[in-house]
Protein backbone atom coordinates (compact mmCIF):
# COMPACT_ATOMS: atom_id res chain seq x y z
CA UNK A 1 0.00 0.00 0.00
CA UNK A 2 1.29 2.90 -1.10
CA UNK A 3 2.65 5.60 1.81
CA UNK A 4 1.24 9.05 2.30
CA UNK A 5 3.33 11.87 3.24
CA UNK A 6 2.45 15.21 5.32
CA UNK A 7 4.44 18.01 3.86
CA UNK A 8 3.10 20.86 5.87
CA UNK A 9 1.27 22.17 9.09
CA UNK A 10 -0.19 25.31 10.00
CA UNK A 11 -2.80 25.87 13.13
CA UNK A 12 -3.85 29.28 14.42
CA UNK A 13 -3.56 30.21 18.35
CA UNK A 14 -6.56 27.99 19.88
CA UNK A 15 -8.45 30.19 22.70
CA UNK A 16 -11.55 32.32 22.87
CA UNK A 17 -10.54 34.45 19.74
CA UNK A 18 -13.60 37.33 20.12
CA UNK A 19 -11.89 39.51 16.69
CA UNK A 20 -11.26 36.67 14.16
CA UNK A 21 -14.36 34.65 12.41
CA UNK A 22 -14.63 31.18 11.14
CA UNK A 23 -13.45 32.48 7.60
CA UNK A 24 -10.10 33.70 9.59
CA UNK A 25 -9.65 31.06 11.29
CA UNK A 26 -9.72 28.66 8.33
CA UNK A 27 -7.93 31.41 6.35
CA UNK A 28 -5.11 31.07 8.95
CA UNK A 29 -4.56 27.39 9.04
CA UNK A 30 -4.86 26.73 5.34
CA UNK A 31 -1.76 29.67 4.46
CA UNK A 32 0.09 28.56 7.40
CA UNK A 33 0.48 24.49 6.14
CA UNK A 34 0.58 25.82 2.71
CA UNK A 35 3.63 28.10 3.29
CA UNK A 36 5.30 25.31 5.64
CA UNK A 37 4.97 22.81 2.72
CA UNK A 38 6.69 25.91 0.48
CA UNK A 39 4.03 24.58 -2.05
CA UNK A 40 1.84 26.86 -4.10
CA UNK A 41 -2.09 26.63 -3.60
CA UNK A 42 -2.67 26.03 -7.33
CA UNK A 43 -0.39 22.87 -6.36
CA UNK A 44 -3.65 21.20 -4.37
CA UNK A 45 -6.42 18.80 -6.47
CA UNK A 46 -8.41 18.66 -3.15
CA UNK A 47 -9.62 19.63 0.16
CA UNK A 48 -11.26 18.24 2.97
CA UNK A 49 -12.71 20.24 6.00
CA UNK A 50 -13.45 18.40 8.99
CA UNK A 51 -16.23 20.74 10.98
CA UNK A 52 -19.15 19.37 13.19
CA UNK A 53 -21.15 22.89 14.13
CA UNK A 54 -20.53 25.66 11.73
CA UNK A 55 -24.12 26.18 11.48
CA UNK A 56 -25.24 25.93 14.72
CA UNK A 57 -22.36 28.37 16.45
CA UNK A 58 -21.63 30.56 13.16
CA UNK A 59 -24.65 30.39 10.83
CA UNK A 60 -22.30 28.74 8.16
CA UNK A 61 -23.15 25.39 6.80
CA UNK A 62 -21.39 24.80 3.04
CA UNK A 63 -17.26 25.40 4.81
CA UNK A 64 -15.46 23.15 1.20
CA UNK A 65 -16.84 26.02 -0.54
CA UNK A 66 -15.53 28.34 1.89
CA UNK A 67 -12.31 26.57 2.06
CA UNK A 68 -11.43 26.52 -1.78
CA UNK A 69 -12.89 30.16 -2.17
CA UNK A 70 -9.81 31.39 0.31
CA UNK A 71 -7.47 30.05 -2.02
CA UNK A 72 -9.37 31.50 -5.03
CA UNK A 73 -9.34 27.46 -6.43
CA UNK A 74 -12.18 25.65 -8.27
CA UNK A 75 -10.88 22.04 -7.08
CA UNK A 76 -13.64 19.80 -5.55
CA UNK A 77 -14.16 20.74 -1.81
CA UNK A 78 -15.50 18.72 0.97
CA UNK A 79 -16.49 19.25 4.63
CA UNK A 80 -16.32 16.46 6.62
CA UNK A 81 -18.59 15.71 9.86
CA UNK A 82 -17.88 12.99 12.59
CA UNK A 83 -18.73 14.89 15.62
CA UNK A 84 -15.46 15.09 17.50
CA UNK A 85 -13.50 13.17 15.23
CA UNK A 86 -14.33 15.23 12.36
CA UNK A 87 -11.08 16.39 11.61
CA UNK A 88 -9.35 12.53 11.52
CA UNK A 89 -12.19 11.21 9.50
CA UNK A 90 -11.36 14.27 6.90
CA UNK A 91 -7.71 13.02 7.41
CA UNK A 92 -8.46 9.41 6.86
CA UNK A 93 -10.37 11.14 3.42
CA UNK A 94 -7.52 12.93 2.21
CA UNK A 95 -5.32 9.69 2.41
CA UNK A 96 -7.75 7.67 0.70
CA UNK A 97 -8.22 9.67 -2.01
CA UNK A 98 -4.44 9.74 -2.57
CA UNK A 99 -3.98 6.48 -2.52
CA UNK A 100 -7.17 5.84 -4.53
CA UNK A 101 -6.06 7.88 -7.64
CA UNK A 102 -7.77 10.80 -7.15
CA UNK A 103 -5.13 13.20 -6.35
CA UNK A 104 -1.77 13.94 -5.83
CA UNK A 105 -1.73 16.66 -2.99
CA UNK A 106 -4.83 17.47 -0.50
CA UNK A 107 -4.89 20.27 2.03
CA UNK A 108 -7.00 18.92 5.37
CA UNK A 109 -8.52 20.89 7.63
CA UNK A 110 -10.00 21.15 10.91
CA UNK A 111 -11.84 24.23 12.34
CA UNK A 112 -14.26 25.16 14.91
CA UNK A 113 -15.58 28.51 16.22
CA UNK A 114 -17.45 28.03 19.44
CA UNK A 115 -16.93 31.12 21.84
CA UNK A 116 -19.87 33.40 19.75
CA UNK A 117 -22.36 31.81 21.03
CA UNK A 118 -24.11 31.52 25.49
CA UNK A 119 -22.63 28.11 27.33
CA UNK A 120 -26.22 26.50 26.73
CA UNK A 121 -26.41 26.21 23.20
CA UNK A 122 -22.90 24.95 22.76
CA UNK A 123 -23.87 22.38 24.71
CA UNK A 124 -27.17 21.31 23.16
CA UNK A 125 -25.11 21.37 19.94
CA UNK A 126 -21.96 19.45 21.61
CA UNK A 127 -25.04 17.01 22.33
CA UNK A 128 -25.86 15.92 18.86
CA UNK A 129 -22.94 13.69 18.89
CA UNK A 130 -25.12 11.52 21.57
CA UNK A 131 -27.97 10.08 20.86
CA UNK A 132 -30.95 12.66 20.67
CA UNK A 133 -33.60 10.19 21.34
CA UNK A 134 -32.30 8.38 24.74
CA UNK A 135 -29.79 10.80 25.97
CA UNK A 136 -30.24 14.47 24.87
CA UNK A 137 -33.61 14.69 24.91
CA UNK A 138 -33.55 13.04 28.70
CA UNK A 139 -31.43 16.25 29.31
CA UNK A 140 -27.83 14.19 29.04
CA UNK A 141 -25.13 15.88 28.84
CA UNK A 142 -21.26 14.54 27.53
CA UNK A 143 -20.06 16.17 31.15
CA UNK A 144 -22.87 13.49 32.66
CA UNK A 145 -22.23 10.83 30.37
CA UNK A 146 -18.23 10.48 31.15
CA UNK A 147 -19.05 11.20 35.06
CA UNK A 148 -21.01 8.13 34.40
CA UNK A 149 -17.84 6.97 33.19
CA UNK A 150 -15.65 8.12 35.87
CA UNK A 151 -18.04 6.34 38.78
CA UNK A 152 -18.21 3.40 37.08
CA UNK A 153 -13.83 3.00 36.27
CA UNK A 154 -13.03 4.26 39.95
CA UNK A 155 -15.42 1.74 41.42
CA UNK A 156 -14.01 -0.99 39.16
CA UNK A 157 -9.81 -0.25 39.57
CA UNK A 158 -10.02 1.91 42.84
CA UNK A 159 -9.02 5.16 41.06
CA UNK A 160 -8.80 7.99 43.48
CA UNK A 161 -10.32 11.18 42.97
CA UNK A 162 -6.78 12.45 43.74
CA UNK A 163 -5.39 10.34 41.02
CA UNK A 164 -8.27 11.45 38.31
CA UNK A 165 -7.66 15.26 38.88
CA UNK A 166 -3.62 14.64 38.16
CA UNK A 167 -4.81 13.95 34.31
CA UNK A 168 -5.39 17.95 34.16
CA UNK A 169 -2.78 18.90 36.16
CA UNK A 170 -0.06 17.23 33.79
CA UNK A 171 -1.68 18.59 31.02
CA UNK A 172 -1.72 22.25 32.28
CA UNK A 173 1.92 21.58 32.32
CA UNK A 174 2.64 20.39 29.07
CA UNK A 175 0.26 23.53 27.63
CA UNK A 176 2.54 25.86 29.32
CA UNK A 177 5.35 24.81 26.75
CA UNK A 178 2.85 25.32 23.79
CA UNK A 179 2.51 28.18 22.33
CA UNK A 180 -0.98 27.67 20.32
CA UNK A 181 -2.47 26.32 23.93
CA UNK A 182 -6.03 28.09 25.08
CA UNK A 183 -4.52 27.87 28.74
CA UNK A 184 -1.03 28.69 29.73
CA UNK A 185 -1.78 28.61 33.24
CA UNK A 186 -0.11 25.69 35.85
CA UNK A 187 -2.83 24.23 38.33
CA UNK A 188 -2.82 21.55 41.44
CA UNK A 189 -4.55 18.34 42.71
CA UNK A 190 -6.79 20.66 44.76
CA UNK A 191 -7.61 23.14 42.36
CA UNK A 192 -9.12 20.40 40.12
CA UNK A 193 -10.74 18.91 43.29
CA UNK A 194 -12.31 22.24 44.63
CA UNK A 195 -12.79 23.47 41.51
CA UNK A 196 -17.19 23.44 40.69
CA UNK A 197 -18.95 20.78 40.25
CA UNK A 198 -20.17 19.94 36.54
CA UNK A 199 -21.43 16.74 37.04
CA UNK A 200 -19.96 14.11 40.09
CA UNK A 201 -17.39 13.31 40.24
CA UNK A 202 -16.26 15.84 37.59
CA UNK A 203 -15.30 19.29 38.52
CA UNK A 204 -14.97 22.23 35.71
CA UNK A 205 -11.16 21.52 35.78
CA UNK A 206 -11.40 17.95 34.38
CA UNK A 207 -12.95 19.21 31.10
CA UNK A 208 -11.65 20.20 28.55
CA UNK A 209 -12.67 24.03 27.34
CA UNK A 210 -15.21 25.64 24.78
CA UNK A 211 -12.57 27.21 22.07
CA UNK A 212 -11.93 28.72 18.78
CA UNK A 213 -9.29 27.64 16.30
CA UNK A 214 -8.36 25.66 13.31
CA UNK A 215 -5.36 23.67 12.20
CA UNK A 216 -4.55 22.04 8.77
CA UNK A 217 -2.20 19.69 6.54
CA UNK A 218 -1.12 19.11 3.62
CA UNK A 219 -1.16 15.64 1.91
CA UNK A 220 1.09 14.27 -0.17
CA UNK A 221 1.78 11.36 -2.87
CA UNK A 222 4.33 9.22 -1.58
CA UNK A 223 7.06 9.76 -4.71
CA UNK A 224 6.07 13.64 -3.99
CA UNK A 225 6.56 13.63 -0.52
CA UNK A 226 10.01 12.25 -1.50
CA UNK A 227 10.87 15.41 -2.75
CA UNK A 228 10.74 17.47 -0.08
CA UNK A 229 13.31 17.47 3.47
CA UNK A 230 11.66 16.17 6.36
CA UNK A 231 8.22 14.82 5.21
CA UNK A 232 6.48 12.56 8.18
CA UNK A 233 4.98 9.31 6.92
CA UNK A 234 1.35 8.10 7.25
CA UNK A 235 2.27 4.62 8.28
CA UNK A 236 -1.18 3.20 9.12
CA UNK A 237 -4.92 4.76 9.71
CA UNK A 238 -7.87 2.58 11.64
CA UNK A 239 -11.39 3.65 12.42
CA UNK A 240 -13.82 1.85 14.17
CA UNK A 241 -17.73 2.61 15.08
CA UNK A 242 -19.81 1.75 18.63
CA UNK A 243 -23.48 2.60 19.24
CA UNK A 244 -24.87 6.00 19.23
CA UNK A 245 -26.10 5.74 23.05
CA UNK A 246 -24.09 4.55 25.49
CA UNK A 247 -26.39 2.90 27.49
CA UNK A 248 -26.10 0.31 24.81
CA UNK A 249 -22.56 -0.27 25.69
CA UNK A 250 -21.82 -3.59 27.01
CA UNK A 251 -19.25 -1.95 29.45
CA UNK A 252 -18.77 1.93 31.06
CA UNK A 253 -14.78 1.13 31.48
CA UNK A 254 -13.76 0.86 28.27
CA UNK A 255 -14.27 2.25 24.52
CA UNK A 256 -13.96 -0.72 22.37
CA UNK A 257 -13.81 1.32 19.38
CA UNK A 258 -10.79 2.65 20.35
CA UNK A 259 -9.05 -0.63 20.63
CA UNK A 260 -10.16 -1.81 17.39
CA UNK A 261 -9.55 1.28 15.78
CA UNK A 262 -5.78 1.51 17.21
CA UNK A 263 -4.96 -2.59 15.86
CA UNK A 264 -6.03 -2.14 12.40
CA UNK A 265 -3.80 1.27 12.22
CA UNK A 266 -0.62 -0.51 13.94
CA UNK A 267 -1.59 -3.55 11.74
CA UNK A 268 -1.01 -1.52 8.90
CA UNK A 269 2.05 0.02 10.17
CA UNK A 270 3.59 -3.41 11.18
CA UNK A 271 4.63 -2.00 14.37
CA UNK A 272 3.87 -3.17 18.06
CA UNK A 273 2.29 -0.53 20.86
CA UNK A 274 5.76 -0.77 22.53
CA UNK A 275 7.23 0.84 19.48
CA UNK A 276 4.92 4.36 19.74
CA UNK A 277 7.13 7.22 21.21
CA UNK A 278 4.67 10.02 21.30
CA UNK A 279 1.19 9.48 22.19
CA UNK A 280 -2.05 12.61 21.55
CA UNK A 281 -4.94 10.91 23.28
CA UNK A 282 -8.79 12.46 23.13
CA UNK A 283 -9.11 13.79 26.36
CA UNK A 284 -11.91 15.57 26.51
CA UNK A 285 -12.67 15.09 30.03
CA UNK A 286 -10.00 13.48 32.41
CA UNK A 287 -11.66 10.42 32.47
CA UNK A 288 -11.49 9.86 29.02
CA UNK A 289 -7.70 10.26 29.45
CA UNK A 290 -7.54 7.34 31.91
CA UNK A 291 -9.61 5.13 29.36
CA UNK A 292 -7.71 5.81 26.43
CA UNK A 293 -4.42 4.77 27.18
CA UNK A 294 -5.27 1.50 28.50
CA UNK A 295 -7.48 0.59 25.34
CA UNK A 296 -4.94 1.12 23.51
CA UNK A 297 -2.85 -0.68 24.92
CA UNK A 298 -0.36 1.62 25.98
CA UNK A 299 -0.45 0.53 30.03
CA UNK A 300 -2.43 -2.99 31.71
CA UNK A 301 -5.85 -2.16 32.41
CA UNK A 302 -6.74 -0.38 35.52
CA UNK A 303 -2.87 0.70 36.18
CA UNK A 304 -3.63 4.16 35.02
CA UNK A 305 -4.00 5.54 39.04
CA UNK A 306 -0.25 4.30 39.44
CA UNK A 307 0.60 5.63 36.18
CA UNK A 308 0.03 9.13 36.99
CA UNK A 309 1.40 8.92 40.67
CA UNK A 310 4.12 8.19 39.14
CA UNK A 311 3.97 10.93 36.14
CA UNK A 312 5.05 8.32 33.34
CA UNK A 313 2.79 10.57 31.00
CA UNK A 314 4.43 13.35 30.91
CA UNK A 315 6.23 14.37 28.30
CA UNK A 316 10.14 13.39 29.62
CA UNK A 317 8.20 10.26 30.74
CA UNK A 318 8.35 6.26 30.36
CA UNK A 319 4.63 6.65 28.06
CA UNK A 320 4.34 10.44 26.57
CA UNK A 321 0.81 11.52 26.47
CA UNK A 322 -0.57 14.85 25.47
CA UNK A 323 2.32 16.67 24.81
CA UNK A 324 0.84 19.62 23.25
CA UNK A 325 -1.76 20.14 26.73
CA UNK A 326 -4.31 17.62 25.17
CA UNK A 327 -8.19 19.10 24.97
CA UNK A 328 -8.33 19.57 28.62
CA UNK A 329 -5.81 22.66 28.07
CA UNK A 330 -4.08 22.79 24.49
CA UNK A 331 -8.37 23.15 24.11
CA UNK A 332 -11.14 21.65 22.18
CA UNK A 333 -12.45 23.31 19.25
CA UNK A 334 -14.32 20.21 17.96
CA UNK A 335 -13.38 19.78 14.13
CA UNK A 336 -10.21 21.13 14.45
CA UNK A 337 -8.76 18.76 17.04
CA UNK A 338 -7.87 15.94 15.30
CA UNK A 339 -5.96 17.63 12.82
CA UNK A 340 -4.23 19.32 15.87
CA UNK A 341 -3.56 16.08 17.29
CA UNK A 342 -1.67 15.55 13.88
CA UNK A 343 0.42 18.89 13.87
CA UNK A 344 1.64 17.98 17.14
CA UNK A 345 3.20 14.54 16.51
CA UNK A 346 4.47 16.40 13.12
CA UNK A 347 6.17 18.81 15.60
CA UNK A 348 7.44 16.43 17.64
CA UNK A 349 8.82 13.91 15.14
CA UNK A 350 10.26 17.27 13.28
CA UNK A 351 12.22 17.68 16.31
CA UNK A 352 10.36 21.42 16.60
CA UNK A 353 8.67 20.90 19.82
CA UNK A 354 10.39 23.30 21.71
CA UNK A 355 10.52 22.72 25.84
CA UNK A 356 8.02 19.69 25.50
CA UNK A 357 9.95 17.69 23.18
CA UNK A 358 10.69 14.38 23.66
CA UNK A 359 13.64 12.60 22.88
CA UNK A 360 13.80 9.91 20.05
CA UNK A 361 10.68 10.72 19.05
CA UNK A 362 10.26 8.14 15.97
CA UNK A 363 6.90 6.88 16.03
CA UNK A 364 4.15 8.93 17.08
CA UNK A 365 0.28 8.25 17.13
CA UNK A 366 -2.93 10.11 17.41
CA UNK A 367 -6.72 9.30 19.15
CA UNK A 368 -9.49 11.10 18.41
CA UNK A 369 -13.04 10.20 19.46
CA UNK A 370 -16.53 11.24 18.54
CA UNK A 371 -19.34 11.05 21.06
CA UNK A 372 -18.98 8.77 23.79
CA UNK A 373 -16.68 6.66 21.63
CA UNK A 374 -19.09 6.21 18.73
CA UNK A 375 -16.49 6.93 16.15
CA UNK A 376 -12.91 6.92 16.95
CA UNK A 377 -9.73 7.13 14.34
CA UNK A 378 -6.17 5.98 15.43
CA UNK A 379 -3.61 7.17 13.16
CA UNK A 380 0.26 6.41 13.17
CA UNK A 381 3.19 8.45 11.86
CA UNK A 382 6.99 8.04 11.44
CA UNK A 383 9.90 9.54 10.23
CA UNK A 384 10.96 6.94 7.99
CA UNK A 385 8.50 5.18 5.67
CA UNK A 386 10.08 1.95 6.16
CA UNK A 387 9.85 2.10 10.07
CA UNK A 388 14.03 1.26 9.32
CA UNK A 389 15.59 0.91 13.18
CA UNK A 390 12.26 1.35 15.04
Amino acid sequence: MEKVGIIGIGATKFGELWKQSLRDLLAESQLKAIEDAKISEKDIDLIFTGNMCSGDFSGQNHLGSMASEILNLNVPSIRVEAACASGSVALRQGMQAIRGGEADIVLVNGVEKMTDVQTRQATTGLMGAGDEEWEGFNGLTFCGLYAMMARAYMHKYRLTREQLALVSVKNHKHATYNPIAHYHNEITVDQVLNSSIIADPLTLLDCSPITDGSASVVLAREDIARKFESPIWILGSGQANDTLSLHARKSLTEIPASTHAAQRALMQAKLGIDKVNVTEVHDCFSIAEVMAIEDLGLIPRGEAGRIMEEGQTYFDGKVPVNSCGGLKACGHPIGATGIKQVWEIVKQLRNEAGKRQIGKANIGLTHNVGGTGSTVVVNVFGRDRENKGY
